[in-house]
Protein backbone atom coordinates (compact mmCIF):
# COMPACT_ATOMS: atom_id res chain seq x y z
CA UNK A 1 0.00 0.00 0.00
CA UNK A 2 1.40 3.36 -1.07
CA UNK A 3 -0.07 6.75 -1.82
CA UNK A 4 0.23 8.12 -5.34
CA UNK A 5 0.25 11.50 -7.00
CA UNK A 6 -3.34 11.47 -8.24
CA UNK A 7 -5.26 14.26 -6.51
CA UNK A 8 -8.77 14.41 -5.11
CA UNK A 9 -9.82 16.57 -8.03
CA UNK A 10 -8.41 14.06 -10.52
CA UNK A 11 -10.25 11.24 -8.73
CA UNK A 12 -13.49 13.12 -9.34
CA UNK A 13 -12.60 13.59 -13.01
CA UNK A 14 -11.88 9.88 -13.36
CA UNK A 15 -15.06 8.72 -11.58
CA UNK A 16 -17.27 11.17 -13.50
CA UNK A 17 -15.88 9.94 -16.81
CA UNK A 18 -16.09 6.23 -15.97
CA UNK A 19 -19.23 5.93 -13.82
CA UNK A 20 -21.35 9.12 -13.87
CA UNK A 21 -24.61 7.34 -12.98
CA UNK A 22 -23.33 5.78 -9.76
CA UNK A 23 -25.26 7.05 -6.71
CA UNK A 24 -22.58 8.68 -4.58
CA UNK A 25 -24.96 9.99 -1.92
CA UNK A 26 -28.55 9.65 -0.72
CA UNK A 27 -30.03 12.46 1.34
CA UNK A 28 -33.68 12.34 2.35
CA UNK A 29 -35.57 11.12 -0.70
CA UNK A 30 -32.98 12.44 -3.17
CA UNK A 31 -30.19 10.51 -4.93
CA UNK A 32 -27.05 12.40 -6.00
CA UNK A 33 -25.01 10.77 -8.76
CA UNK A 34 -21.29 11.11 -9.33
CA UNK A 35 -21.87 12.95 -12.59
CA UNK A 36 -24.33 15.44 -11.14
CA UNK A 37 -22.12 16.20 -8.15
CA UNK A 38 -19.00 16.56 -10.28
CA UNK A 39 -20.74 19.11 -12.47
CA UNK A 40 -21.78 21.18 -9.46
CA UNK A 41 -18.30 20.84 -7.95
CA UNK A 42 -16.72 22.22 -11.12
CA UNK A 43 -19.23 25.05 -11.35
CA UNK A 44 -18.66 26.15 -7.76
CA UNK A 45 -14.88 25.94 -8.13
CA UNK A 46 -15.01 28.13 -11.24
CA UNK A 47 -17.41 30.56 -9.56
CA UNK A 48 -15.11 30.99 -6.57
CA UNK A 49 -12.09 31.59 -8.79
CA UNK A 50 -14.12 34.16 -10.72
CA UNK A 51 -14.56 36.20 -7.51
CA UNK A 52 -10.82 36.81 -7.49
CA UNK A 53 -9.77 34.00 -5.18
CA UNK A 54 -6.51 32.31 -6.16
CA UNK A 55 -4.86 28.96 -5.44
CA UNK A 56 -3.68 28.90 -1.82
CA UNK A 57 -6.25 31.40 -0.52
CA UNK A 58 -8.07 30.31 2.63
CA UNK A 59 -11.85 29.81 2.68
CA UNK A 60 -13.86 29.27 5.87
CA UNK A 61 -16.85 26.91 5.50
CA UNK A 62 -19.82 26.99 7.91
CA UNK A 63 -22.48 24.78 6.38
CA UNK A 64 -24.90 22.08 7.60
CA UNK A 65 -24.58 18.40 6.73
CA UNK A 66 -26.09 18.48 3.24
CA UNK A 67 -24.92 17.58 -0.29
CA UNK A 68 -24.13 21.29 -0.77
CA UNK A 69 -21.44 20.87 1.88
CA UNK A 70 -19.99 17.93 -0.06
CA UNK A 71 -19.94 20.06 -3.23
CA UNK A 72 -18.14 22.83 -1.35
CA UNK A 73 -15.46 20.57 0.12
CA UNK A 74 -14.53 19.12 -3.24
CA UNK A 75 -14.89 22.40 -5.16
CA UNK A 76 -12.28 23.95 -2.87
CA UNK A 77 -10.00 20.94 -3.42
CA UNK A 78 -10.32 21.23 -7.21
CA UNK A 79 -9.67 24.97 -7.12
CA UNK A 80 -6.59 24.60 -4.90
CA UNK A 81 -8.24 26.72 -2.20
CA UNK A 82 -7.49 25.96 1.45
CA UNK A 83 -10.59 24.85 3.34
CA UNK A 84 -11.06 25.98 6.95
CA UNK A 85 -13.97 23.99 8.44
CA UNK A 86 -16.05 25.85 11.01
CA UNK A 87 -18.13 23.98 13.57
CA UNK A 88 -21.71 25.15 13.08
CA UNK A 89 -22.26 25.18 16.86
CA UNK A 90 -19.59 27.80 17.54
CA UNK A 91 -20.58 31.23 18.78
CA UNK A 92 -19.06 34.26 20.46
CA UNK A 93 -15.37 34.07 21.36
CA UNK A 94 -14.90 30.56 19.99
CA UNK A 95 -16.23 31.67 16.60
CA UNK A 96 -14.06 34.81 16.66
CA UNK A 97 -11.06 32.59 17.37
CA UNK A 98 -11.37 30.75 14.05
CA UNK A 99 -11.32 33.96 12.01
CA UNK A 100 -8.58 35.57 14.08
CA UNK A 101 -6.28 32.55 14.12
CA UNK A 102 -6.74 31.28 10.55
CA UNK A 103 -7.39 34.59 8.74
CA UNK A 104 -9.59 33.34 5.88
CA UNK A 105 -9.89 35.31 2.66
CA UNK A 106 -13.48 34.16 2.07
CA UNK A 107 -16.43 32.61 3.88
CA UNK A 108 -19.06 30.18 2.59
CA UNK A 109 -21.84 29.96 5.16
CA UNK A 110 -25.47 29.08 5.55
CA UNK A 111 -27.72 32.13 5.78
CA UNK A 112 -29.06 30.80 9.11
CA UNK A 113 -25.70 31.74 10.69
CA UNK A 114 -25.75 35.33 9.38
CA UNK A 115 -26.70 36.91 12.71
CA UNK A 116 -23.96 35.08 14.60
CA UNK A 117 -21.43 36.00 11.92
CA UNK A 118 -22.51 39.64 11.60
CA UNK A 119 -19.94 41.05 14.08
CA UNK A 120 -17.17 39.16 12.27
CA UNK A 121 -18.18 40.17 8.75
CA UNK A 122 -18.57 43.78 9.95
CA UNK A 123 -14.99 43.96 11.25
CA UNK A 124 -13.56 42.07 8.26
CA UNK A 125 -14.87 44.08 5.28
CA UNK A 126 -12.39 42.47 2.86
CA UNK A 127 -13.80 38.99 3.54
CA UNK A 128 -15.48 37.63 0.41
CA UNK A 129 -18.91 36.24 1.31
CA UNK A 130 -20.95 33.44 -0.24
CA UNK A 131 -24.26 32.77 1.48
CA UNK A 132 -26.18 29.54 1.06
CA UNK A 133 -29.84 30.60 1.02
CA UNK A 134 -31.41 33.92 0.24
CA UNK A 135 -31.67 35.63 -3.12
CA UNK A 136 -28.61 37.84 -3.56
CA UNK A 137 -26.44 37.76 -6.71
CA UNK A 138 -23.59 36.03 -4.83
CA UNK A 139 -25.85 33.36 -3.37
CA UNK A 140 -24.50 29.78 -3.41
CA UNK A 141 -26.96 28.22 -5.89
CA UNK A 142 -26.94 31.24 -8.18
CA UNK A 143 -23.16 31.14 -8.40
CA UNK A 144 -23.28 27.47 -9.34
CA UNK A 145 -25.99 27.92 -11.95
CA UNK A 146 -24.13 30.76 -13.65
CA UNK A 147 -20.66 29.17 -13.76
CA UNK A 148 -18.94 26.89 -16.26
CA UNK A 149 -19.18 23.11 -15.71
CA UNK A 150 -15.70 22.61 -17.16
CA UNK A 151 -12.73 21.54 -15.08
CA UNK A 152 -11.25 24.50 -13.15
CA UNK A 153 -8.07 25.89 -14.75
CA UNK A 154 -5.88 25.24 -11.70
CA UNK A 155 -2.97 22.83 -11.38
CA UNK A 156 -3.33 21.24 -7.94
CA UNK A 157 -0.47 18.96 -6.87
CA UNK A 158 -0.57 16.01 -4.49
CA UNK A 159 1.47 17.78 -1.82
CA UNK A 160 -0.25 21.15 -1.94
CA UNK A 161 -1.90 22.22 1.32
CA UNK A 162 -5.67 22.22 0.71
CA UNK A 163 -7.07 22.26 4.27
CA UNK A 164 -6.39 23.60 7.75
CA UNK A 165 -8.28 21.33 10.11
CA UNK A 166 -8.69 22.39 13.74
CA UNK A 167 -7.66 19.65 16.17
CA UNK A 168 -10.39 18.63 18.60
CA UNK A 169 -9.16 20.80 21.45
CA UNK A 170 -10.59 18.68 24.31
CA UNK A 171 -8.12 20.15 26.82
CA UNK A 172 -7.05 23.41 25.16
CA UNK A 173 -7.53 25.71 22.19
CA UNK A 174 -7.72 24.15 18.72
CA UNK A 175 -4.63 24.20 16.53
CA UNK A 176 -4.90 24.30 12.75
CA UNK A 177 -3.32 21.19 11.23
CA UNK A 178 -1.97 21.75 7.72
CA UNK A 179 -3.30 18.99 5.44
CA UNK A 180 -2.07 18.18 1.95
CA UNK A 181 -4.13 16.52 -0.76
CA UNK A 182 -1.99 13.38 -0.30
CA UNK A 183 -2.46 13.22 3.48
CA UNK A 184 -6.23 13.65 3.11
CA UNK A 185 -6.25 10.61 0.78
CA UNK A 186 -4.03 8.36 2.91
CA UNK A 187 -6.49 8.05 5.81
CA UNK A 188 -9.40 6.86 3.64
CA UNK A 189 -7.10 4.20 2.16
CA UNK A 190 -6.79 2.86 5.70
CA UNK A 191 -10.57 3.06 6.07
CA UNK A 192 -11.10 0.89 3.01
CA UNK A 193 -8.46 -1.61 4.17
CA UNK A 194 -10.11 -1.82 7.59
CA UNK A 195 -13.70 -2.15 6.39
CA UNK A 196 -13.14 -4.31 3.32
CA UNK A 197 -15.82 -2.22 1.63
CA UNK A 198 -16.73 -3.26 -1.90
CA UNK A 199 -18.90 -2.03 -4.76
CA UNK A 200 -22.52 -1.69 -3.70
CA UNK A 201 -21.84 -1.22 0.01
CA UNK A 202 -23.57 1.63 1.83
CA UNK A 203 -21.98 3.73 4.60
CA UNK A 204 -24.15 5.73 6.98
CA UNK A 205 -22.74 9.27 6.91
CA UNK A 206 -23.72 10.91 10.21
CA UNK A 207 -20.37 12.56 10.94
CA UNK A 208 -20.27 16.37 10.87
CA UNK A 209 -18.43 17.52 7.77
CA UNK A 210 -16.59 20.21 9.72
CA UNK A 211 -14.46 17.37 11.12
CA UNK A 212 -11.83 15.27 9.38
CA UNK A 213 -13.58 11.97 10.13
CA UNK A 214 -16.55 12.98 8.00
CA UNK A 215 -14.36 14.22 5.16
CA UNK A 216 -12.41 10.93 5.22
CA UNK A 217 -15.66 9.02 4.63
CA UNK A 218 -16.43 11.30 1.66
CA UNK A 219 -13.03 10.56 0.12
CA UNK A 220 -13.33 6.81 0.74
CA UNK A 221 -16.60 6.83 -1.23
CA UNK A 222 -14.76 8.60 -4.04
CA UNK A 223 -12.02 5.95 -4.13
CA UNK A 224 -14.42 3.00 -4.24
CA UNK A 225 -17.96 2.75 -5.74
CA UNK A 226 -19.82 2.76 -2.45
CA UNK A 227 -22.84 4.90 -1.58
CA UNK A 228 -23.21 7.29 1.35
CA UNK A 229 -26.53 7.45 3.21
CA UNK A 230 -26.29 10.99 4.55
CA UNK A 231 -28.25 12.22 7.58
CA UNK A 232 -28.21 15.68 9.13
CA UNK A 233 -26.73 14.60 12.46
CA UNK A 234 -26.18 11.64 14.76
CA UNK A 235 -29.33 10.55 16.61
CA UNK A 236 -29.21 7.51 18.91
CA UNK A 237 -33.01 7.14 18.85
CA UNK A 238 -33.27 7.29 15.04
CA UNK A 239 -30.02 5.52 14.20
CA UNK A 240 -31.28 1.99 13.44
CA UNK A 241 -34.35 3.25 11.57
CA UNK A 242 -31.99 5.20 9.32
CA UNK A 243 -29.80 2.12 8.88
CA UNK A 244 -32.78 0.05 7.78
CA UNK A 245 -34.23 2.78 5.55
CA UNK A 246 -31.06 3.05 3.46
CA UNK A 247 -29.92 -0.62 3.56
CA UNK A 248 -26.69 0.41 5.27
CA UNK A 249 -23.86 -2.18 5.35
CA UNK A 250 -21.23 -0.28 7.41
CA UNK A 251 -21.56 2.09 10.35
CA UNK A 252 -18.86 4.32 11.78
CA UNK A 253 -18.44 5.23 15.44
CA UNK A 254 -16.45 7.76 17.41
CA UNK A 255 -16.43 8.96 21.00
CA UNK A 256 -19.47 7.77 22.95
CA UNK A 257 -21.56 6.64 19.96
CA UNK A 258 -21.64 2.90 20.77
CA UNK A 259 -22.52 3.30 24.48
CA UNK A 260 -25.30 5.69 23.45
CA UNK A 261 -26.71 3.09 21.06
CA UNK A 262 -26.51 0.39 23.72
CA UNK A 263 -28.45 2.61 26.15
CA UNK A 264 -31.44 2.67 23.78
CA UNK A 265 -34.35 0.36 24.70
CA UNK A 266 -33.97 -3.16 23.33
CA UNK A 267 -36.15 -3.97 20.35
CA UNK A 268 -37.13 -7.07 18.33
CA UNK A 269 -35.70 -5.14 15.37
CA UNK A 270 -32.19 -4.90 16.86
CA UNK A 271 -30.84 -7.49 14.40
CA UNK A 272 -33.10 -6.67 11.48
CA UNK A 273 -30.65 -4.76 9.30
CA UNK A 274 -27.96 -5.35 6.68
CA UNK A 275 -25.00 -3.99 8.64
CA UNK A 276 -21.97 -6.28 8.49
CA UNK A 277 -19.49 -4.10 10.34
CA UNK A 278 -19.10 -1.20 12.72
CA UNK A 279 -15.72 0.52 12.44
CA UNK A 280 -14.08 3.29 14.43
CA UNK A 281 -11.92 3.75 17.49
CA UNK A 282 -11.90 3.90 21.28
CA UNK A 283 -14.40 1.16 22.14
CA UNK A 284 -14.03 -0.42 25.63
CA UNK A 285 -13.98 -4.24 25.64
CA UNK A 286 -17.26 -4.58 27.58
CA UNK A 287 -19.05 -2.33 25.08
CA UNK A 288 -17.41 -4.19 22.19
CA UNK A 289 -18.75 -7.56 23.37
CA UNK A 290 -22.20 -6.22 24.25
CA UNK A 291 -22.62 -4.43 20.91
CA UNK A 292 -21.64 -7.44 18.81
CA UNK A 293 -23.93 -9.73 20.81
CA UNK A 294 -26.98 -7.46 20.77
CA UNK A 295 -26.86 -6.15 17.21
CA UNK A 296 -25.07 -9.01 15.41
CA UNK A 297 -22.46 -6.62 14.00
CA UNK A 298 -18.69 -7.24 14.11
CA UNK A 299 -16.48 -4.38 15.34
CA UNK A 300 -13.21 -3.32 13.72
CA UNK A 301 -10.97 -0.72 15.33
CA UNK A 302 -8.21 1.58 14.21
CA UNK A 303 -6.18 4.46 15.57
CA UNK A 304 -5.36 7.80 13.97
CA UNK A 305 -5.00 11.48 14.72
CA UNK A 306 -5.48 14.84 13.05
CA UNK A 307 -1.77 15.52 12.74
CA UNK A 308 -1.17 12.35 10.71
CA UNK A 309 -4.07 10.62 8.97
CA UNK A 310 -7.47 9.22 9.88
CA UNK A 311 -5.83 5.83 10.46
CA UNK A 312 -2.26 4.99 11.43
CA UNK A 313 -3.10 1.49 12.69
CA UNK A 314 -5.99 -0.85 11.79
CA UNK A 315 -7.34 -4.12 13.17
CA UNK A 316 -9.18 -5.89 10.32
CA UNK A 317 -8.53 -9.22 12.08
CA UNK A 318 -10.87 -8.19 14.90
CA UNK A 319 -8.59 -8.91 17.86
CA UNK A 320 -10.75 -7.94 20.84
CA UNK A 321 -9.94 -4.54 22.29
CA UNK A 322 -7.10 -3.75 19.89
CA UNK A 323 -6.71 -0.77 17.58
CA UNK A 324 -4.54 -2.94 15.39
CA UNK A 325 -1.15 -2.93 13.76
CA UNK A 326 0.61 -0.25 11.79
CA UNK A 327 -0.38 0.57 8.21
CA UNK A 328 2.44 0.31 5.66
CA UNK A 329 2.61 4.13 5.53
CA UNK A 330 4.10 4.37 9.03
CA UNK A 331 6.43 3.08 11.72
CA UNK A 332 5.19 3.19 15.33
CA UNK A 333 7.03 2.88 18.65
CA UNK A 334 5.85 3.03 22.28
CA UNK A 335 8.16 5.10 24.49
CA UNK A 336 8.45 5.38 28.26
CA UNK A 337 9.28 8.52 30.27
CA UNK A 338 12.99 7.82 29.65
CA UNK A 339 12.52 7.96 25.88
CA UNK A 340 13.19 4.24 25.47
CA UNK A 341 10.81 1.65 24.01
CA UNK A 342 8.71 -0.04 26.67
CA UNK A 343 8.46 -3.84 27.02
CA UNK A 344 5.51 -5.87 25.75
CA UNK A 345 2.42 -5.23 27.91
CA UNK A 346 3.62 -1.92 29.35
CA UNK A 347 1.99 1.40 28.45
CA UNK A 348 4.05 3.89 26.50
CA UNK A 349 3.49 6.99 24.40
CA UNK A 350 2.72 6.34 20.74
CA UNK A 351 5.25 8.00 18.45
CA UNK A 352 4.83 7.83 14.68
CA UNK A 353 7.23 8.20 11.75
CA UNK A 354 5.99 8.15 8.14
CA UNK A 355 7.69 5.83 5.69
CA UNK A 356 6.78 8.24 2.92
CA UNK A 357 8.39 11.62 3.54
CA UNK A 358 5.41 13.33 1.94
CA UNK A 359 3.16 12.08 4.77
CA UNK A 360 5.18 13.79 7.50
CA UNK A 361 3.38 16.16 9.87
CA UNK A 362 3.11 19.48 8.00
CA UNK A 363 2.77 21.54 11.16
CA UNK A 364 0.19 23.84 12.67
CA UNK A 365 -0.82 27.01 10.85
CA UNK A 366 1.40 29.89 12.02
CA UNK A 367 2.58 27.90 15.06
CA UNK A 368 6.09 26.85 14.04
CA UNK A 369 7.45 26.50 17.57
CA UNK A 370 4.56 24.31 18.78
CA UNK A 371 4.87 22.19 15.63
CA UNK A 372 8.62 21.65 15.99
CA UNK A 373 8.27 20.65 19.65
CA UNK A 374 6.29 17.54 18.68
CA UNK A 375 8.83 16.07 16.26
CA UNK A 376 12.17 14.54 17.20
CA UNK A 377 14.39 12.79 14.65
CA UNK A 378 11.38 12.43 12.38
CA UNK A 379 9.17 10.83 15.07
CA UNK A 380 5.91 12.61 15.93
CA UNK A 381 4.84 12.54 19.60
CA UNK A 382 1.10 11.85 19.71
CA UNK A 383 0.46 12.27 23.44
CA UNK A 384 -1.54 9.01 23.32
CA UNK A 385 -0.70 5.89 25.34
CA UNK A 386 -0.92 2.27 24.25
CA UNK A 387 0.26 -1.22 25.12
CA UNK A 388 1.57 -3.77 22.61
CA UNK A 389 1.06 -7.53 22.78
CA UNK A 390 3.43 -10.26 21.61
CA UNK A 391 1.98 -10.18 18.09
CA UNK A 392 2.42 -6.43 17.64
CA UNK A 393 -1.23 -5.44 18.19
CA UNK A 394 -1.72 -2.11 19.95
CA UNK A 395 -4.24 -1.52 22.74
CA UNK A 396 -5.14 2.10 23.39
CA UNK A 397 -4.57 3.22 27.00
CA UNK A 398 -5.73 6.86 27.08
CA UNK A 399 -4.19 10.30 26.74
CA UNK A 400 -0.87 11.02 28.38
CA UNK A 401 -2.16 14.45 29.47
CA UNK A 402 -5.63 13.15 30.37
CA UNK A 403 -4.38 11.62 33.57
CA UNK A 404 -4.73 12.77 37.14
CA UNK A 405 -1.98 12.53 39.74
CA UNK A 406 -3.57 11.55 43.06
CA UNK A 407 -1.50 10.80 46.16
CA UNK A 408 1.54 10.21 43.95
CA UNK A 409 -0.28 7.82 41.59
CA UNK A 410 -1.00 8.65 37.93
CA UNK A 411 -4.60 7.69 37.11
CA UNK A 412 -5.84 7.37 33.53
CA UNK A 413 -9.20 9.11 33.19
CA UNK A 414 -9.99 6.81 30.27
CA UNK A 415 -9.60 3.67 32.41
CA UNK A 416 -12.01 5.02 35.04
CA UNK A 417 -14.56 6.29 32.53
CA UNK A 418 -14.81 3.05 30.60
CA UNK A 419 -15.84 1.24 33.82
CA UNK A 420 -18.36 3.92 34.83
CA UNK A 421 -20.00 3.69 31.39
CA UNK A 422 -21.00 0.09 32.07
CA UNK A 423 -23.41 1.28 34.78
CA UNK A 424 -26.99 0.87 33.55
CA UNK A 425 -28.10 4.30 34.77
CA UNK A 426 -25.26 6.36 33.27
CA UNK A 427 -25.37 7.57 29.68
CA UNK A 428 -22.10 9.52 29.62
CA UNK A 429 -19.36 10.48 32.06
CA UNK A 430 -16.11 12.40 32.36
CA UNK A 431 -13.36 12.34 34.99
CA UNK A 432 -11.20 15.38 35.71
CA UNK A 433 -8.73 16.46 38.37
CA UNK A 434 -9.59 19.22 40.84
CA UNK A 435 -7.31 20.86 43.44
CA UNK A 436 -6.83 18.95 46.69
CA UNK A 437 -5.91 20.33 50.06
CA UNK A 438 -3.38 17.49 50.32
CA UNK A 439 -1.52 18.37 47.12
CA UNK A 440 -1.80 16.74 43.68
CA UNK A 441 -5.45 16.35 42.62
CA UNK A 442 -8.72 14.85 43.76
CA UNK A 443 -11.00 13.10 41.29
CA UNK A 444 -14.25 14.69 40.15
CA UNK A 445 -16.69 12.64 38.09
CA UNK A 446 -19.41 14.17 35.93
CA UNK A 447 -22.32 11.89 35.04
CA UNK A 448 -25.25 12.23 32.65
CA UNK A 449 -28.15 9.96 33.56
CA UNK A 450 -29.75 7.45 31.21
CA UNK A 451 -33.47 8.04 30.75
CA UNK A 452 -33.76 10.12 33.90
CA UNK A 453 -32.47 7.29 36.13
CA UNK A 454 -29.74 9.21 37.90
CA UNK A 455 -27.97 6.97 40.44
CA UNK A 456 -27.51 8.02 44.04
CA UNK A 457 -23.87 9.21 44.34
CA UNK A 458 -23.07 7.09 47.38
CA UNK A 459 -24.64 4.03 45.74
CA UNK A 460 -22.43 4.71 42.72
CA UNK A 461 -19.36 4.88 44.96
CA UNK A 462 -20.25 1.50 46.44
CA UNK A 463 -20.76 0.13 42.94
CA UNK A 464 -17.29 1.37 42.00
CA UNK A 465 -15.66 -0.31 44.97
CA UNK A 466 -16.23 -3.75 43.48
CA UNK A 467 -14.91 -2.78 40.07
CA UNK A 468 -11.83 -0.58 40.46
CA UNK A 469 -8.94 -0.01 42.88
CA UNK A 470 -9.56 2.42 45.73
CA UNK A 471 -7.29 5.11 44.27
CA UNK A 472 -9.42 5.33 41.09
CA UNK A 473 -12.70 5.96 42.96
CA UNK A 474 -13.76 9.62 42.62
CA UNK A 475 -14.16 11.88 45.64
CA UNK A 476 -16.63 14.25 43.93
CA UNK A 477 -19.65 13.40 41.76
CA UNK A 478 -21.70 15.97 39.90
CA UNK A 479 -24.71 15.47 37.62
CA UNK A 480 -24.80 17.25 34.27
CA UNK A 481 -27.66 17.57 31.77
CA UNK A 482 -25.52 17.93 28.64
CA UNK A 483 -21.78 17.69 28.05
CA UNK A 484 -19.89 20.21 25.92
CA UNK A 485 -18.68 18.27 22.86
CA UNK A 486 -16.13 18.41 20.07
CA UNK A 487 -17.35 17.66 16.50
CA UNK A 488 -16.50 13.98 17.00
CA UNK A 489 -18.76 13.71 20.05
CA UNK A 490 -15.84 13.72 22.48
CA UNK A 491 -16.45 15.48 25.76
CA UNK A 492 -14.62 18.80 25.93
CA UNK A 493 -13.11 18.59 29.39
CA UNK A 494 -11.61 22.07 29.27
CA UNK A 495 -15.18 23.44 29.54
CA UNK A 496 -16.10 21.42 32.65
CA UNK A 497 -16.23 23.22 36.00
CA UNK A 498 -13.43 22.59 38.52
CA UNK A 499 -15.65 23.86 41.33
CA UNK A 500 -16.75 21.27 43.90
CA UNK A 501 -19.36 23.34 45.73
CA UNK A 502 -22.36 21.70 44.05
CA UNK A 503 -20.87 18.21 43.90
CA UNK A 504 -21.35 15.19 46.16
CA UNK A 505 -18.27 14.89 48.39
CA UNK A 506 -17.24 11.40 49.50
CA UNK A 507 -15.11 12.80 52.34
CA UNK A 508 -18.15 14.51 53.87
CA UNK A 509 -20.46 11.52 53.44
CA UNK A 510 -18.86 9.54 56.24
CA UNK A 511 -18.35 6.51 53.97
CA UNK A 512 -14.83 5.08 54.03
CA UNK A 513 -13.34 3.15 51.14
CA UNK A 514 -11.46 -0.02 51.99
CA UNK A 515 -7.96 -0.34 50.59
Amino acid sequence: MQTDAITIGQLWDRRAAADPAHVYCRFGERDWSVGELDGRINRLANALLATGLRKGDRVAVMLPSHPDHIVTIFALAKAGLVRIPVNVHLKGASLDFVFDRFAPHALIADRSHAELLAPITARLPELKLVWRGGDGPGEFSRLIDAASPGRPPVDVLADDIIAITPSSGTTGEPKGVLKSDRSLRAGPMGTLALTGARAGDVFLLWEPLHHGAGVAVLIAALMEPITLAMVEKFSASQFWDQVRRYDVTHIHYLGGVLPLLLKQPESPLDRQHKVRMAWGGGCPIDVWRAFEERFGVVLREGYGLSEMTTFVTINPEGRLGSCGRTLPFYDVKLLGEDGQEVPVGEAGEIVVRPREAELAFKGYFRMEEASAALVRDGWFSTGDLARRDEDGFLFYAGRKKDSVRRRGVNISAWEVERIILTHDDIEECALIGVPSELGDDDLKLFIRAAGGRSPDPLALIRWCEGRMPYFQIPRYIERIDEFPKTPTQRIKKSDLSRSTEAAFDLERSGHRIGK
